[in-house]
């Protein structure tokens, strides 16, 4: 956190944050130059002590975050100011480096456009993987024998997996398609967007990255830590595809979202969010017993 150009010196406040209405100031907790460097949104700033701190205990709560909703095998977490398509697009830009040969990513299909534009602006071609229906319930999942067929045939950036999504669609089968990447040493990213709140599936990435290759999972920060939208969380059990994506953003960036993170996990805490999120879903069985009882619908299933 020293200054780059007096070692002996430690840096107090922020420099250049030219900001003129109180309402902006306080917004932003007056720190007002932002996070990050040019070339690499996750390095310290030494004009910008607070927001660099901030950055630091922001990502160290949201890897505690991921350990506490299930995915114990994460080591390294990190938060930035964009959306989820965003996060997934940086993330192929900086497997671009990593894999130079490679110009197609498999997508499992969700009719999600995010999903698709972030392969697409990233500037790889997509290629889809059409789900399957489940013979015995009414819900679609993964192909995962047309997924090996693909793997077997070529070589690719990586497979982008999804574990939350809308009804009858149920999570990918994250564990098995996780053995077929190690297996054909292909990258796994998993947009688990929903799913930091889900147990059923962080309990599937803990699986997967237990038995198989997870790469790097990228969660919302809207969806899970309850701030507005804009913001990702970046997972991993490893260091080294963070760090590219975090040198993959061309520049600092103003940290809003990245600071209300601190405030939020603090409020919220570790147990009270699990009790809250345990209680929605006992009063939503009730009332899914209810329904049942009324209109007789037995085909209902659980989802936690």
């Amino acid at each position: 956190m020293d200054s780059n150009n007096f070692p002996g010196n430690v840096g107090l406040g922020e420099r250049e944050g030219r900001v003129y209405s109180s309402l902006v100031k306080e917004r932003n907790f007056h720190l007002h130059h932002g996070i990050g460097r040019s070339g690499d949104i996750g390095a310290v700033q030494p004009k910008a002590a607070g927001s660099s701190l901030v950055l630091k205990i922001a990502g160290s709560l949201a890897l505690d975050a991921s350990k506490a909703a299930g995915f114990r095998n994460a080591k390294h977490a990190a938060v930035i100011p964009v959306a989820t398509g965003m996060a997934l697009t940086l993330t192929m830009c900086a497997l671009r480096e990593q894999r130079p040969s490679c110009r197609k990513v498999i997508f499992l299909r969700i009719d999600q456009k995010s999903c698709v534009k972030s392969v697409l602006t990233a500037g790889f071609e997509l290629v889809v993987v059409d789900n399957v229906k489940d013979r015995d319930a009414d819900e679609v999942s993964t192909d995962l024998e047309k997924l090996e067929a693909l793997l077997n045939e070529d070589d690719y950036v990586c497979v982008l997996s999804t574990t939350s999504c809308f009804a009858p669609r149920i999570p990918d089968r994250i564990p098995a398609i996780s053995a077929l990447c190690a297996k054909y040493e292909v990258p796994h990213i998993v947009n688990n967007a929903y799913g930091l709140q889900s147990r059923r599936c962080m309990n599937l990435i803990q699986a997967a990255a237990t038995s198989g290759r997870v790469d790097l999972v990228v969660q919302s920060t809207d969806k899970n830590f309850l701030v507005p939208v804009g913001g990702s969380v970046l997972t991993a059990s490893s260091p080294k595809l963070i760090d590219a994506v975090l040198k993959a953003y061309a520049c600092p960036e103003s940290s809003p979202i990245v600071s209300l993170i601190f405030p939020l996990a603090v409020c919220l805490g570790r147990k009270p969010s699990r009790a809250n999120r345990s209680m929605i879903f006992t009063k939503h069985g009730e009332y899914e017993a209810g329904i049942r009882e009324t209109q007789r619908l037995s085909h209902f299933r659980p989802f936690p």
